[in-house]
């Protein structure tokens, strides 16, 4: 053992005159490798474009689409037409773009998405218009069909929960989809006010729409008083995990469970805000006591390594219900998250590679 004046003149001489990019380990000297110029500087993560992410910025036509190139889009849906109480969706899109200083490196999972994949912010959906309900998923549909012809894996940031619908139809459209799905509603409740399609029954539409295997669907975090709406979930043979069940679970059984229900089939995993407890995430527009924590959700989503995911959304935030950004912050980790599990897809392809 050395003593200490021993020990500092080893540090003096080994880290003295090194800068912040200049690292020893091999899985930390790639993340600085990508960050920090010779001179030892870096790009401040309050300057230039913001994007999800700081991933690269990448202009699509929306008439002659080019994804060439990409192993995973990531894309902005701002349509909130579907609410059934609060709106004010369709800013997080824009909320989540402003959050600086997620990522790159996922330490947990190591991994550097936006650097061991091909990835992008294409930017948002393009919409013919903004008053159509079902005109605008029309165009969610029309457009992740193009982003999966090219053999891109979509994560899209909503926007209400009714734009994973149109998604599942497009990812779903030669077999169905196998789902985690993580939210404090099953959305699974029949059509009202004249219409099927709003944010309380995409996945009931999904089903009934064939691109939906509800045998291969965990629901996990349920909870409020709207209970009496999801009987489909149990009667088409999804997996019901209410919120209050996850503490005697636990959360290594849960996981478990999880990936044994979706298998190794094609998997999407769908994230409501609202899964989290309104004390980390009150900025949505069907906020439900006794969530998730941001530590719970975190290590669920990890827990997901290695399954075949197809694509995944983060939808509901409502940046106006939070003035301390807490929501958008805990949204733009969870995509982090989200984009990290595609390292470890075989639908992510690393056609960059």
């Amino acid at each position: 053992m050395k003593d200490g004046a021993d020990n500092l003149a080893r540090l003096r001489a080994k880290y003295a005159d090194r800068t912040g990019g200049d690292i020893e380990d091999p899985r930390f000297a790639r993340v600085a490798k990508t960050l920090f110029s010779a001179s030892g500087t870096r790009v401040p993560p309050f300057a230039g474009q913001p994007t999800f992410l700081s991933a690269p910025a990448r202009t699509v036509d929306p008439v002659n689409p080019d994804f060439s190139g990409l192993d995973v889009a990531l894309l902005g849906i701002p349509m909130d037409l579907g609410v059934t109480n609060r709106p004010g969706s369709r800013f997080g899109p824009r909320a989540l773009r402003t959050i600086e200083r997620i990522g790159p490196y996922n330490h947990v999972l190591d991994c550097v998405p936006v650097g061991d994949l091909a990835m992008a912010d294409i930017g948002d959906v393009p919409f013919r218009g903004r008053y159509r309900l079902e005109e605008c998923h029309e165009d969610i549909e029309a457009w992740v069909d193009k982003i999966a012809e090219a053999g891109v894996v979509p994560i899209s940031v909503g926007g209400d929960h009714s734009i994973t619908h149109p998604i599942m139809k497009a990812l779903g459209r030669t077999r169905p989809v196998g789902m985690i799905h993580i939210d404090a509603h099953c959305d699974t409740s029949g059509p009202f006010d004249g219409t099927k399609f709003h944010h309380g029954g995409p996945f009931r539409n999904a089903v009934l729409d064939g691109v939906l295997d509800p045998q291969r669907t965990i629901q996990i975090g349920i909870r409020g008083s709207s209970e009496y709406l999801w009987e489909f979930s149990a009667d088409s043979g999804m997996t019901v995990i209410h919120a209050e069940e996850i503490t005697d679970a636990g959360l290594p059984g849960l996981i478990a469970r999880a990936r044994d229900i979706v298998g190794d089939g094609p998997t999407y995993l769908s994230f409501d805000i609202d899964s989290l407890d309104p004390a980390f995430a009150p900025g949505t527009g069907t906020p439900e006591v006794g969530g998730l924590t941001t530590r719970e959700a975190l290590a669920l989503l990890r827990g997901m390594k290695g399954l075949n995911l197809i694509g995944a959304d983060i939808v509901e935030v409502a940046p106006q219900y939070d003035a301390t950004t807490n929501t958008a912050q805990a949204g733009a980790q969870v995509l982090f998250e989200l984009a990290s599990l595609m390292c470890f897809s075989q639908a992510a392809g690393r056609k960059s590679a």
